[in-house]
Order: structure tokens, then sequence, then C-alpha cells
């Protein structure tokens, strides 16, 4: 490795070591970035898995904070980014430049980009829908006018749709094509008209025969649920049935997104959250713990 540093994720996040040598690991890659040896950054940042690198630097100052982000490799900046708190992400788009903030957006996959903008300043989404293509623009303003705490307000739109009459091979040629841009390719759903038929997984399509078609393979007992359904019922569907995805149907029974089982966990974390926080005669807080000020804290107590 550059500069003759050695690193591993695990340095930093790790439940087998102490909290003295996470916290020596924090320091050192502080050191490094001071010392301004960005080659072995990068090196340090590529072996990260997204969600501790979202930790790391949200202890950084602003300055530090956007240029340790800029030398998280491209592949991996949306996720890191859309793992951040509100807060680190707030900061961030004050430093990006316009293509920076249109090419971390283009990256997003489309429920986490309206997570993000649900949670932050009108002037600040403003931009944020400037930088947008019209196309996911009009797609983002249709779910953020889903009520919240529905189905369709934590919804993805993009998934694998597929035809009946495809084989087993068109399927896959087709999954290769527009896989990249889908939030899972797991279960991929079956539509006729927009209506959901069937669903098929990756793992059907990459045993069967290449000429078999997706009618043969397609299961059609679906558990689904409606844009309109409580959040709460979506994460116990999640629960009951082990599912990793779950169609979302409107109110013309057409297919119109998906469910995937990390926002549904999500959902489960918020709930959970709130039931303690009223058992424990406080009022609940849209912010997390740590963020929440502490004259906050006593004034929610009932």
């Amino acid at each position: 490795m550059d500069s003759g540093v050695s690193y591993h994720s695990e340095n930093l996040q790790n439940t087998d070591t102490t909290e003295g040598s996470i916290e020596n690991g924090e320091e050192h890659f502080y050191g490094t970035l001071a010392a301004r040896e960005f080659k072995a950054i990068r090196s340090i940042l590529n072996v990260m898995n997204a969600v501790d690198i979202a930790s790391l630097l949200s202890e950084f100052e602003e300055k530090e904070l956007a240029q340790a982000f800029r030398l998280i490799p491209k592949a991996k900046a949306a996720e890191v980014f859309a793992n951040m708190s509100n807060a680190t992400q707030s900061c961030l788009i004050d430093a990006f430049t316009e293509t920076e903030l249109k090419e971390i957006i283009d990256d997003m996959f489309m429920d986490d980009t309206v997570d993000l903008l649900e949670d932050l300043p009108a002037n600040v989404v403003t931009r944020i829908l400037s930088n947008i293509n019209p196309q996911k623009r009009a797609q983002i303003n249709i779910l953020l006018d889903y009520p919240q705490d529905s189905a369709g307000s934590i919804m993805t739109t993009e998934y694998v749709s597929l035809k009946r009459t495809m084989t087993v091979k068109q399927a896959m040629a087709h999954i290769k094509e527009v896989g990249i841009h889908k939030e899972t390719i797991y279960t991929c759903y079956v539509l006729e008209a927009r209506r959901l038929v069937g669903i098929v997984t990756a793992k059907d399509l990459m045993v069967a025969d290449d000429d078999k078609t997706i009618e043969e393979l397609m299961r059609t007992e679906i558990i689904f649920v409606h844009t309109g359904d409580d959040q709460e019922q979506v994460g116990q569907l999640f629960s009951k049935y082990d599912l990793l995805a779950l169609p979302v149907l409107d109110t013309d029974e057409c297919m119109v997104g998906i469910v995937t089982v990390d926002d549904a966990l999500d959902v489960v974390v918020d709930e959970a959250t709130e039931d303690i926080s009223l058992m424990a005669a406080v009022n609940p807080s849209e912010k997390s713990y740590f963020e929440t000020p502490v004259l906050t804290h006593a004034k929610n107590r009932i």
C-alpha cells in the first residue's frame, strides 16, 4: 500500500476490537489525512465498508469532511453518502460543486434520494432538484406525494420487470443490461399491462434451461401491499414471511414500486424506538437520540 500504510476496515470498525484500538485506528486515519498522504487514504477507503466510512467521516470538521469524501472511490461514494446523518449530508452538500452534487444524486437509489429530500431545508432541496434530470425528478415528486409512514413513501421505483413470454436467456440478458440501475435484482417482477402477474428469482433463472419461458418459472402466489398501507404493516410482512423485497401496487392494482428489506428494517427500528419512547413517557423525536439537544429531550418528557 502507498506510503507504507497497511489498512483494513476492521481496524476502524470491529466488534472484537477494544475501544482503544478503534480510537487509535481513527487517529491514524486523521493523521494520514493531515499529512496529505492522499494515495494512502484512497487505499484505506477502497477496502472499507461504506457504512464504516460514513461513521468515520461523521466525526470530521467541514473542511476535512469534504476533503476526505472526495477521496472515496466514485463507485462507493453514493452509498457512503446515503448512510450519513442528515447533518453530515447537509454539510457536504454545502461544500459540493454543482457537478459533484449531480454525480452523487445520479448514483443514489430513488428511495435514498427521497429520504434525503424529506429531511433537508427547502433551499437545499431546490438546489438538488435543479441538478436532477426531468424523468427522475418526476418520479421523486410522485414518491414525495405519498402520505408519510405509508408503503408508498418508503418504496423505490427501481426494480427489474420481465415479460411472461421471455425466455430465460432473454431475461438474463435484460437483467445484465438494466440491473446496475436497480436496487435489487434477486427478485424480478413479471408484468402485463403494468399488472403484476408473477415473480421469479435470480436463482430460478440461473438454474433453469435457457429456452424455458418466464411463464413456466414464475410464481403466482404473491404477497404485496398497496401504496396507502401503513409502513408498520409492511415491516410485519417482511418479518412474517422472511422477504427480501415486497411489491407495491396502486389503487388500480398496477405495480408502482417495491419496498426492500433494508428500508423495512429501518421502519421496524423507528417504530420500536417510538414505542420505547412512549413507554418511557417521552414524546417521540424525529431526530436520533444523540442529534437531539438536551433541552429538547427535557421538553419531550411528558
